[in-house]
C-alpha cells in the first residue's frame, strides 16, 4: 500500500502544482500588464512588484481549481493507460482509493489555509501600499469608513459616530470627523481633524483637531455653540488599531481571525454584520473546498477509457471547478439579500458538489 499511496500521490500532486503554476503565471501577466498604467516614477519594476505580491492571493483563490483539474488529469491519465485499472486489481478497492485521496485532499487544504490566513492578508496589505506609494503616498484604495462604538460614561450613555476618510500608505488617518451623542440620541459634539493615529491601546492621536461643543438641553445657560483647536488630541476609545484597519482595508487583507473579531465588534455596536459573518465562514471553509475537489476527481478514474479522452474530462473539470467558483459567489452575494443564516450560506456549494460527486462515484462503482 505505501507502493501505491506513493504512486497516486507523488503523480497527482505533481500535476496539481503544474495547473496552479499555469494558473499564477497567466494571472500575474494579468496584473504586470494592468500594473503599467500607474507604475508613476517608479517604472516597469513597480508593476513587477505589485504583480509578485498579488500572487499569493490569487493562489488561495485558485489552488482548489487547480486541485481539481489536476487530479481528473492524473487520475484520466492513470484509467486511460490501464494504470488505475491494474491498481483495482491488486486491491485497491473504492472506499481504499477514497480513503488515500481524502488525506491528499486534507493536505491541500492544509497548504490552502496556511497560505490563505499567513501568507496573503500579509501580501495583499504589502501590495495595497505598494500601489499607494506608486501613486505618491495618497489616500488607500477603498479608504473610507464609518465606525461606531457606545460607552457607558459618568453622565450618562454615549454614543460615538466615527467617520474616517482614508489613510495613507504610511499607516496615517485622513479626514477624521467624530461625533458624540447623548442616550437620547442628541449631538453633544463634533470632532473633525485632518490626520490621526490610532495606537496598539486604542488611543486617537489627532493632529491639528477642532472641537465643537453643542450646548446640553440639561444645560440652559450655557447657549452658545463652543469650538476649541487643539495642535494635538489623544481620544482614548475601544476602537482599536486592528478594527479600523480591518474597516480601512480590502477584506482581502484580512485573515480568519480578523474576520471573526471585527463581525462581533459589529454585532456588538449593532450594526449590519452579516457580510463579515459570511465572509469569515466562507474563509474558514473555503480550505474544505480541496477534499470537494478530489470527491469531484474521483469518479473520473473509474469511467472507460471510451467515455472520453483525457483532454475531454479535463474540459469537463474546468467546467465544474467554474461552476463552483460561481455558485460559491452567487450563494454569498444571494445570502446577503435574503439575510440568510452565514454559515449556511458557505458551506452550501460545497456541501452540494460533495453529495453529486459521491453519487457519481457510486453510481460508477456500482454500474460500470
Amino acid at each position: 500500500m505505501k507502493t501505491v499511496r506513493r504512486l497516486l500521490y507523488r503523480d497527482i500532486s505533481a500535476s496539481v502544482m503544474f495547473v496552479a503554476l499555469a494558473f499564477l503565471s497567466l494571472f500575474y501577466f494579468f496584473d504586470f500588464v494592468d500594473g503599467l498604467d500607474n507604475v508613476g516614477d517608479q517604472g516597469p519594476w513597480s508593476a513587477v512588484r505589485a504583480a509578485a505580491l498579488e500572487v499569493p492571493g490569487h493562489f488561495y483563490e485558485l489552488f482548489p481549481i487547480a486541485v481539481l483539474i489536476g487530479t481528473i488529469y492524473s487520475l484520466s491519465r492513470m484509467a486511460q493507460s490501464s494504470e488505475f485499472t491494474i491498481l483495482r486489481t491488486g486491491g485497491l478497492g473504492p472506499g481504499r482509493a477514497l480513503g488515500l485521496l481524502a488525506v491528499l485532499g486534507a493536505a491541500f487544504g492544509l497548504l490552502t489555509f496556511v497560505v490563505g490566513d499567513f501568507v496573503a492578508p500579509v501580501s495583499e496589505r504589502q501590495a495595497v501600499v505598494h500601489k499607494a506609494q506608486a501613486r505618491g503616498g495618497q489616500q488607500l484604495v477603498g479608504g473610507g469608513a464609518w465606525l461606531k462604538e457606545r460607552r457607558s460614561t459618568s453622565a450618562g450613555e454615549r454614543s460615538y459616530s466615527v467617520s474616517v476618510g482614508g489613510a495613507t500608505a504610511g499607516g496615517a488617518l485622513l479626514w477624521i470627523r467624530i461625533f458624540e451623542f447623548d442616550g437620547d440620541g442628541r449631538l453633544l459634539s463634533r470632532t473633525e481633524a485632518g490626520e490621526g493615529r490610532v495606537s496598539a491601546d486604542g488611543v486617537w492621536t489627532l493632529a491639528n483637531a477642532e472641537v465643537a461643543n453643542w450646548p446640553s438641553a440639561r444645560s440652559p445657560g450655557t447657549p452658545e455653540v463652543q469650538i476649541r483647536r487643539e495642535a494635538t488630541l489623544a481620544w482614548p476609545s475601544t476602537l482599536t488599531a486592528e478594527v479600523v484597519a480591518a474597516a480601512v482595508l480590502p477584506l482581502s487583507t484580512m485573515t480568519t481571525a480578523e474576520l471573526w473579531r471585527y463581525s462581533a465588534h459589529l454585532s456588538d455596536q449593532e450594526q449590519a454584520a452579516q457580510r463579515y459573518e459570511i465572509r469569515f465562514w466562507k474563509k474558514a471553509l473555503y480550505p474544505l473546498a480541496c477534499l470537494v475537489m478530489v470527491a469531484l476527481a474521483l469518479p473520473f478514474a473509474y469511467m472507460h477509457a471510451r467515455a472520453g479522452s483525457v483532454s475531454f474530462k479535463v474540459f469537463g473539470g474546468i467546467m465544474l471547478g467554474i461552476s463552483f467558483v460561481l455558485l460559491n459567489n452567487l450563494a454569498g452575494h444571494i445570502g446577503v439579500l435574503s439575510s440568510w443564516t452565514p454559515w449556511v450560506v458557505a458551506a452550501t456549494p460545497s456541501l452540494i458538489y460533495l453529495l453529486l460527486s459521491l453519487a457519481a462515484f457510486a453510481w460508477l462503482v456500482r454500474y460500470r
